[in-house]
């Protein structure tokens, strides 16, 4: 028998519908939709490269979101 995943599966979603979409109501469909960590940053942010299952990022520019990825 193959080992199971401990790591819970991150929700089936299109990083792209999020983008022209205000940053407060992106990051509640976000929630809605299944991610337990939801990450705002500015453009041009510094941050680490690892990987998390269940997060979704969003770049936000003038109160919308520019750009997101997962992990």
């Amino acid at each position: 028998m193959a080992p199971t995943s401990r790591t819970p599966e991150p929700p089936r979603d299109a990083p792209e519908s999020y983008v022209g979409l205000d940053a407060e109501g992106a990051e509640q469909l976000a929630r809605t939709r299944g991610w337990s960590v939801v990450r705002t940053l500015p453009p041009g942010s510094i941050i680490t490269m690892e990987y998390l299952a269940g997060r979704i990022n969003f770049e936000v520019q003038d109160g919308a979101v520019t750009r997101c990825w997962l992990g």
